[in-house]
C-alpha cells in the first residue's frame, strides 16, 4: 500500500495498517527519545549502519543532497528546499539542531512531521533501538533521530531529500548516503575538541562526506579548498568552487537580500549578504541535478525568494528583537557586519555554550553593541556567565548578568532607547527567545 500523496494527517492510517511490526508504547516515543540526549554525541558510523540495517536500509532508495560547513549549512539547505518544493517534487528535508520542536527536524513538501506520525515511526525503530542496546550499541539521539528521518523519507516516497550534516562529515550519522550532490559550506573553526584545532584537520572531516563520482561544491577559499581539493583528488570527486567575485549584493533589507550571480539577478527571502553567498552555493548544487533543465532552472527565483529559515538574523513582527542562531567566530563577524549594516547599534542580549570561542565572539558582539546583557541558555552545555561577562567586560564597558535569557531581553526591553534587541549565541539562547515571546503573548 503507498502512502496518501498529500495530506500527512493521514499517514497514521496507512502506516498502522500497512505494518505489522509496529509496537506501541504506553510513556510515549517523544519523551524516550529526548532522554536520549544523555547520551551526548558519539562520532562513528556502527551504530547507525546497524541500525538501518535492521530497517532493510531505507535510505538505499533515497535520492539524496549532502550538505556540510560550519557557517551557513542550514541556510543552503533551506534554499535547496524551497527551489525543489517550488518545482513540484515532493522534497524531504533533514537539519538540525531544532530551534523549539524535534519536529522541525524532518520536514515533507516543507512541512515538519506531525505528532503521530512521528510517534508511529519511533514505534517501528525503538524495539530495533533497544535490542541493539542489550548488545551493547547504544544510538545516540541525532542516530536515532537520523534513521527516523531516512526510514520517514522512505515511506513517504519522497522524490528527493536535503540532508544536513550534523557535525563534521566523515564520522557524521548521515554520512551512510551516496547523494546526487555534495555541498561542503565555510569552513571555520568549530568543534575542536572532536574535529581538531586547525582548519585542515576541519576539513579533513568535512570532505569525508565526498563520494566517488558524486559532485562536489563549495565556496571555500585559500587553506580549506586546498585540504578540500587534495580530497576530492584522492576520492575522485569533482569539485566545483563557487567564486565570491561572481556575486554582487545590491540591497540588504531587514527580510531578504537582492543578488546578482553570474549575471542572472535573484532576490533571496533572508536578510544578510552571506545569504547571497549561501544563494550562490545552492543554486550551484541545484545545476548538477539531473532535473535541472527541465523542472527546476525554472523555479530557481520562486525558491529563492519563498525561502524561510528561523531565526536567522529573524526580526520579529511588534517586537523589536532579532534573534540570530550565530555561534561561530566567522559567523558573529558576519551576522555584525549586517546587523551594524542594517540597524546600527543595538542592545546585545548574548547566551553562548561552554564550547564556543567566548572571548572572539565577545569581541565581535561588544562592536555593535550599546549595552550587553549576559544570559545562560536553558542547556547543561551552558557557558558560565561569569565566565562570558568577563570576555564582555574586556570590549565593553556597560555589561549585565541576568539569570536567565527571558530575564535578559525584559532587561533590554527596559533600558534600550530607540535601538533594537540582538538576542544571539545558539540554538538554544534562540528557543529561549521565541518561548519568552509565545508568554508574552499569552498574557497580552
Amino acid at each position: 500500500m503507498k502512502p496518501p500523496e498529500r495530506g500527512y494527517d493521514s499517514f497514521i492510517i496507512w502506516f498502522i495498517d500497512s505494518s505489522a511490526e509496529i509496537v506501541l508504547y504506553p510513556e510515549g516515543n517523544m519523551a524516550w527519545l529526548e532522554g536520549l540526549a544523555d547520551r551526548g554525541v558519539k562520532p562513528g558510523l556502527d551504530n547507525i549502519r546497524r541500525l538501518l540495517s535492521l530497517l532493510e536500509d531505507p535510505q538505499k532508495g533515497l535520492r539524496t543532497v549532502h550538505v556540510a560547513g560550519s557557517d551557513g549549512k542550514g541556510s543552503v539547505c533551506a534554499m535547496i528546499e524551497s527551489v525543489l518544493n517550488a518545482s513540484g517534487l515532493r522534497t524531504g528535508a533533514f537539519t538540525s539542531p531544532h530551534v523549539l520542536e524535534m519536529n522541525e527536524c524532518i520536514r515533507i513538501c516543507g512541512e515538519p512531521v506531525g505528532d503521530a506520525d512521528l510517534e508511529c515511526v519511533l514505534s517501528k525503530i525503538r524495539p530495533f533501538v533497544e535490542l541493539m542496546a542489550a548488545d551493547g550499541m547504544e544510538c545516540t539521539q541525532f542516530e536515532v533521530l537520523t534513521a527516523v528521518a531516512f526510514e520517514y523519507f522512505s515511506m513517504v516516497e519522497a522524490d528527493i531529500a536535503v540532508i544536513e550534516v550534523g557535525m563534521g562529515g566523515r564520522l557524521d550519522s548521515t554520512n551512510v548516503i551516496v547523494p546526487e550532490v555534495v555541498v561542503i559550506n565555510n569552513i571555520s573553526q568549530e568543534h575542536t575538541g572532536v574535529l581538531g584545532d586547525g582548519i585542515p584537520q576541519i576539513a579533513a572531516h568535512k570532505a569525508g562526506v565526498m563520494k566517488p563520482g558524486v559532485p562536489c561544491v563549495t565556496i571555500n577559499g585559500d587553506e580549506a579548498f586546498s585540504c578540500l581539493e587534495y580530497h576530492a583528488k584522492e576520492v575522485g570527486c569533482p569539485l566545483i568552487r563557487v567564486d565570491p567575485d561572481d556575486i554582487e549584493v545590491l540591497s540588504n533589507r531587514v527580510d531578504s537580500v537582492d543578488m546578482v550571480y553570474k549575471g542572472e539577478m535573484y532576490t533571496v527571502g533572508l536578510p544578510g549578504r552571506m545569504q547571497a553567498r549561501n544563494a550562490a552555493v545552492a543554486i550551484e548544487a541545484l545545476s548538477l541535478l539531473p532535473e535541472f533543465a527541465d523542472a527546476l532552472e525554472g523555479h530557481l527565483s520562486q525558491g529563492l525568494a519563498e525561502v524561510w529559515w528561523p531565526c536567522r538574523m529573524q526580526k520579529l513582527m511588534g517586537l523589536p528583537l532579532i534573534i540570530d542562531v550565530t555561534h561561530t567566530l566567522d559567523g558573529a563577524r558576519c551576522l555584525c557586519k549586517d546587523v551594524e549594516e542594517i540597524y546600527g547599534k543595538v542592545v546585545v542580549v548574548m547566551g553562548l555554550l561552554s564550547d564556543k570561542n567566548i572571548r572572539g565572539i565577545s569581541e565581535v558582539l561588544a562592536g555593535i553593541a550599546s549595552k550587553v546583557f549576559i544570559a545562560p541558555p536553558d542547556s547543561p552545555r551552558a557557558a558560565d556567565p561569569e565566565v562570558m561577562e568577563k570576555a564582555m567586560r574586556e570590549f565593553h564597558g556597560d555589561v549585565e548578568v541576568c539569570a536567565t535569557v527571558a530575564e535578559a531581553i525584559e532587561r533590554a526591553m527596559e533600558s534600550r532607547e530607540d535601538e533594537n534587541i540582538l538576542v544571539t549565541g545558539s540554538f538554544r539562547t534562540a528557543e529561549d527567545a521565541l518561548r519568552w515571546m509565545q508568554e508574552e503573548y499569552a498574557r497580552s
